[in-house]
Formats: C-alpha cells, sequence, structure tokens
C-alpha cells in the first residue's frame, strides 16, 4: 500500500497517495526520533540519524529500519542516532565527519556544535547538517545541547526547514529550540527528539514546544512533499509529522 503523503500548500481534504513512481517534489518523512528520509525530486534519499530498534536499553521502540539510502549523516555516536542498519553501511555513503560538498546533486554542509552546554565536557560533540535539496536548504540538528551565538548563526546560513529537538535533558528544551527558530527564522519547523509512546526517554513531549503556538499544523501523515514556491508563500509554521514506524 502507498504511503499517504500531504502535499503543503494542499488543503488536508486532498491529502493523497504518494505515486508508486513518479515524486512531485521534496519529500520528508518521519521515522520516529530524529530519524528522516530526505527524497529528491530525482529520487536521491538521505537518511538522517538512525536509531537503534530496542536501545538504548529498550527506550526506543520504532520498528528497525529497512528502507534504502543514498547518503546516511550520524551526528554522533549515540547508539539512538548512529545505528547504521548493515545492508546501508554497504550500499550508501555515511557521513560521520566533517562535510563541505555535493553528493549526487545534494549539497551537505556541516557546522560542529555540543550535545551539552558545557563544550561537549558532558556528552561530547554534535554535528548539525545542511542539505540544499532541489532548491530547499534543510538542516538537521542531531542532539544539538545548547544555544547558538551569532558565529553559528552566521556559518548556519538561511535556513528554510528546520528538523530541531525540543524535549530537553540530553538536547536543547522547548524555550531553547524555540529561541533557535526565532533567530533562524525558518518558513518551516519540524520538532524531533522528544518523548512518544515509543520514545521512553524520560523527556518532554511535545506540547511543551507546541504551549501558546497558533502557527502549529498537526498531520496524520508521516510524510509531506515540499517545493520552493510553496516556502516563498505564506506565514512561517510548524509541522508535527506522525512517526511512520
Amino acid at each position: 500500500m502507498a504511503a499517504q503523503v500531504f502535499r503543503l500548500g494542499e488543503p488536508r481534504a486532498l491529502a493523497r497517495r504518494a505515486p508508486l513512481l513518479k515524486r512531485l517534489e521534496m519529500k520528508i518523512e518521519w521515522l520516529g526520533h530524529a530519524t528522516f528520509i530526505i527524497t529528491s525530486q530525482n529520487g536521491t534519499k538521505i537518511l538522517t540519524d538512525p536509531y537503534e530498534s530496542e536501545g538504548p536499553y529498550g527506550t526506543i521502540v520504532h520498528s528497525p529500519i529497512k528502507e534504502k539510502a543514498d547518503i546516511v549523516t550520524v551526528s554522533h555516536s549515540h547508539s539512538d542516532h548512529c545505528h547504521v542498519p548493515l545492508h546501508l553501511e554497504k550500499e550508501a555513503q555515511v557521513i560521520r565527519d566533517k562535510i563541505n560538498k555535493q553528493i549526487k546533486g545534494i549539497t551537505i554542509r556541516s557546522v560542529g556544535s555540543f550535545h551539552d552546554s558545557l563544550g561537549g565536557k558532558q556528552r561530547g560533540s554534535n554535528t548539525i547538517f545542511i542539505f540544499e535539496v532541489d532548491g530547499i536548504k534543510i538542516a538537521h540538528f542531531g542532539d544539538l545541547g545548547h544555544s547558538l551565538d551569532n558565529t553559528m548563526l552566521k556559518e548556519l546560513g538561511p535556513i528554510d526547514i528546520a528538523l530541531i529537538p525540543v524535549g530537553g535533558v540530553f538536547t536543547i528544551d522547548a524555550k531553547m529550540a524555540d529561541d533557535i527558530i526565532k533567530k533562524l527564522k525558518p518558513k518551516i519547523t519540524i520538532p524531533m527528539h522528544f518523548k512518544t509512546p515509543k520514545v521512553r526517554f524520560d523527556i518532554d513531549g511535545v506540547e511543551v514546544f507546541l504551549q501558546g503556538k497558533d502557527n502549529v499544523e498537526r498531520l496524520q501523515s508521516a510524510e509531506i512533499e515540499i517545493s520552493p514556491e510553496v516556502l516563498s508563500s505564506g506565514p512561517s509554521k510548524i509541522i508535527v509529522l506522525k512517526y511512520s514506524h
């Protein structure tokens, strides 16, 4: 059965089944936790921060990742972010280090950061990856653990879509995520790394981040299709996806 896709800019009543062969726009699917598949118009797939199913210590209970991908990015070496499936270790280009290059038509940059507010002394380093896919700039913040100063904001540059942690404890919390979003001003923010029935860490749920906001769209889909034209019109918004795994 084809997955249900919400095409941004389309009324929800017109949300449709994804075509099996043709992808009209760039697509983002949330598998769960901090794991996304970003698919370009020509079918190139990026997998971000693959989790370990049933780990660590049974706190991640999303189903195993069996999808194919051309590129895999790993923000840091904790098992809920770096468990690259064996088939992808063999088939995909796995990026665990700094990068600034084009792969299969997608420009990928990295910005160094930390997993905590103590310069990495508590949990180590973290890499923010910026992907330019079909003219759209997407930032995946991994397990960012601190606010961003002006130097880092400048290094990140303009961002259209922010995939950002909001659960706190091991990452920035809702308040810090909110501050970063206000500074970066992405057109779309997709929260990640928060407590759900399949993520059993003692962290906040997404409601804490959404509290008091009226620019929120909750979708009953794990996937959205986005075009540069849609991003250039309308106000900024927060989109909450439904995990697929």
